[in-house]
């Protein structure tokens, strides 16, 4: 655990998870992750702001009781047990304490914590909890991931505390942004796999932060902003509707036929000015595409035919973009199949709550011969003249 002062009556005390290198079963860590707790000390009343991850628990303990503190209100600004893990050990350490937080997140911390509940104290949009020369006051900012969550903003010090929202899986000892383009990164990914599929909803939450002005910004992953325009800015820009002249490829190829498909696609693209990336879908890191789907104006899927059907891994990387919900404008299919397929039909069932705009597919039979080729080349032209449009 790592206790560093941000300001009189005010500390960060961060666990940093150097090793984890997969999240919720589901998400890689490359940089490994921190999981960022606040303390907040008034002349009468004293609050910590989210907790720990449970594997983390008794590094928070030990440094609440280094700081030989009485915490009087444990905020719970989200449910995830990656914040809230920890709540019930320091209301054992505090057996006075009560968990402040909003009706939602209550019902939330009881069904997975077991929390009892007369230890809550419910707080709504707006609201304050003085704790002597320091307050703090609750927004509710709901499908900020998740539907209960909340900020927490220190008036005085003019400190917002965001939880998940704005944050990024970086292990560092640094309290505050040091590497800006390595926390970009971090932040975009973070974004693209966590945050993306809420991306309305946040241009609603983005603009409460912009009013509420702090100066510092203080997520629960990552390092702390000491410059609020920096993240915000950048979200900004990732939930705006603008994409780039960027086309993704994810594929797959059991006997070479896609492949071949796939080299003269990205050489038709390229060679028509589009940028291109290829995504080997059984090599690629799958945070890696999500992170690109931020941005890419086209996504064309490239996947043999597997029983009637596309490959499981492009059956996975499909899944992807249908939970993910990026602002990409057009998708494309192309494959190859040796007797039959039903490639496009799953596809296009998948995507369909997307409501797509889907390109001629293509299709060929067996090892693709010039004229299979050829349908490539225009399908890269057809692609050029939908980027006009952009």
């Amino acid at each position: 655990m790592s206790i560093k002062k941000m300001s009189d009556g005010v500390w960060s005390l961060r666990s940093i998870d150097w090793d984890r290198r997969i999240f919720d079963e589901l998400i890689s860590l490359p940089y490994g992750t921190t999981y960022n707790a606040y303390l907040v000390k008034g002349n009468d009343k004293c609050a910590l702001i989210d907790s720990t991850d449970p594997t983390k628990t008794y590094e928070l303990i030990n440094d609440l009781k280094r700081l030989k503190v009485k915490v009087d209100y444990v905020i719970s600004n989200h449910a995830e047990q990656d914040h809230s893990g920890s709540i019930g050990d320091v209301l054992n350490l505090y057996p006075d304490a009560m968990v402040v937080t909003n009706s939602k997140c209550k019902d939330f911390l009881i069904d997975l914590l077991h929390i009892d509940s007369t230890k809550f104290l419910v707080v709504k949009e707006g609201d304050r909890l003085e704790l002597g020369s320091k307050t703090l006051q609750f927004k509710i900012t709901p499908w900020v991931h998740w539907p209960e969550t909340m900020i927490t903003f220190l008036e005085e010090e003019k400190i917002l505390f965001t939880c998940d929202f704005l944050g990024s899986h970086i292990a560092t000892s640094e309290l505050y942004v040091a590497d800006m383009p390595l926390v970009y990164l971090a932040a975009k990914r973070y974004y693209s796999e966590v945050m993306m599929p809420f991306r309305n909803n946040i241009k609603k939450n983005i603009e409460i932060v912009k009013d509420i002005d702090p100066k510092i910004i203080a997520p629960s992953h990552g390092p702390v902003y000491q410059d609020p325009k920096f993240i915000i800015s950048a979200y900004e820009e990732w939930i705006s509707d603008r994409v780039k002249n960027l086309v993704l490829i994810p594929y797959v190829s059991m006997h070479g036929s896609t492949k071949v498909l796939v080299d003269r696609l990205t050489q038709s693209l390229v060679d028509l000015d589009i940028e291109v990336m290829q995504f080997n879908l059984a090599k690629t890191d799958v945070g890696e595409i999500a992170t690109h789907m931020v941005d890419a104006a086209t996504i064309v899927l490239a996947t043999p035919t597997v029983l009637l059907g596309p490959h499981p891994a492009a059956v996975y990387a499909t899944y992807l973009v249908a939970a993910l919900k990026p602002k990409t404008k057009y998708f494309g299919l192309i494959g190859s199949f040796g007797w039959g397929s039903k490639v496009v039909d799953t596809v296009s069932n998948m995507l369909s709550p997307l409501k797509p705009h889907i390109i001629n597919p293509v299709l060929i039979k067996g090892m693709p011969k010039e004229e299979d080729l050829k349908l490539i080349d225009n399908l890269a032209i057809q692609i050029r003249e939908l980027h006009k449009n952009l």
